[in-house]
């Protein structure tokens, strides 16, 4: 079993996204043991987190038990796909995107309509098609004729949660004008600047390459994507459930709010806090390093594939009730964060294969105790 040294030194982990959050440390930094989020001690252990003005601080307690509870319902309406479900929440609270690939009718589109219901987020859907232009995302300047004037009409990409459905039937015209969103929660429309809502997340769904009518999304596009997840067909046994569960109505239809916007977004704050000891950023960089000498790769990880693995883990600590990050967190959220990153030196190289190769690179990396 993996563990964490006691006496090593911790440090705050660097921030790929911005340089500050706006928010005080809500860790207790006077010598308090915050290892873990023991529904005992955690209140004592660590403090409220600073809201809005107008608002009560809340503590990490009570938004774990919020997120958790968000875990549960989307467990009852997508069934046998906890770790799907898990990986979905990791990145949203990594404040990143995530890109679900399968076939049709497996529950992508269904996973993010429910999440959108259940934090109460803003969402808008984009059925992409080969016709769809990027101001159809983005929104575009319309004449005014009384007063003779350009009125910037906002697009759907200006919400809190962006449902892209099937992207890569999209032009590659159209995917890239999420590259920027998806990178720095702006878009740029005729030399303007527009920054986006936050918390802002794009949930794409795309069908398996060689589909009919499909678009392969290059690789600067992937990157954007901090997770690349999927579903698959459910078990026998969750398949059943989910028969008899919409047998009279749909369970997705009656999910209610259990979470605020202004709550996921003072626990995405949160993250940026969680603490990683420089063995575990060493074991990171160890296993990065390895996609980058393994011959399979024509091109390994970039730096920018690492910071994103440091924030992923730093997500699946929170969603694990800790404050710091463990070999164990980098491990559960390798494949997913790595794989799209990567490029197979044969040309008949797919994704699957190399998520095959990251996960073998995992169980060969030593980790440092």
């Amino acid at each position: 079993m993996l563990t964490h040294g006691d006496d090593a030194e911790q440090t705050p982990a660097d921030d790929p996204v911005t340089a500050s959050t706006g928010g005080r440390n809500v860790v207790d930094q006077n010598g308090v043991d915050q290892n873990v989020f023991d529904q005992n001690v955690v209140d004592q252990n660590v403090g409220p987190i600073p809201s809005d003005a107008g608002h009560e601080p809340r503590s990490v307690a009570a938004l774990l038990k919020k997120i958790d509870a968000v875990r549960q319902q989307l467990q009852q309406v997508i069934r046998g796909k906890a770790d799907v479900i898990d990986s979905v929440l990791t990145c949203i609270l990594a404040e990143g995107s995530v890109l679900l690939e399968d076939v049709p009718g497996v529950g992508k589109t269904t996973l993010a309509k429910s999440i959108a219901a259940l934090i109460d987020l803003d969402f808008q859907r984009i059925q992409c098609t080969p016709d769809l232009l990027p101001s159809d995302i983005l929104g575009s300047a319309i004449f005014q004729p009384a007063t003779g004037e350009f009125h910037f009409r906002r697009g759907p990409i200006f919400c809190n949660l962006l449902i892209a459905d099937e992207i890569n039937r999209a032009s590659p015209r159209t995917q890239s004008a999420l590259l920027e969103a998806m990178a720095e929660s702006q878009v740029t429309i005729d030399s303007s600047q527009y920054r986006l809502e936050r918390p802002f997340v794009v949930i794409a769904t795309q069908n398996p390459s060689g589909f009919e009518g499909t678009y392969p999304l290059p690789e600067s596009q992937l990157d954007r994507f901090l997770f690349r997840l999927s579903m698959d067909y459910p078990d026998a046994d969750s398949e059943v459930e989910l028969l008899l569960d919409q047998a009279s109505s749909d369970p997705s239809g009656e999910l209610r709010s259990v979470m605020q916007r202004d709550e996921l977004f003072e626990l995405q704050r949160f993250v940026r806090e969680v603490t990683a000891d420089r063995k575990v950023v060493r074991y990171l960089v160890d296993l990065v390093s390895s996609t980058r000498r393994d011959s399979r790769f024509r091109v390994g990880c970039s730096p920018r594939g690492s910071k994103m693995l440091l924030r992923a883990a730093q997500a699946r600590a929170v969603l694990n009730q800790r404050d710091f990050v463990l070999p164990d967190d980098i491990q559960e959220v390798a494949v997913a964060v790595l794989a799209h990153r990567v490029s197979m030196r044969s040309v008949s190289g797919s994704w699957n294969d190399a998520a095959t190769i990251i996960d073998e690179l995992v169980r060969q990396t030593e980790v440092l105790v």
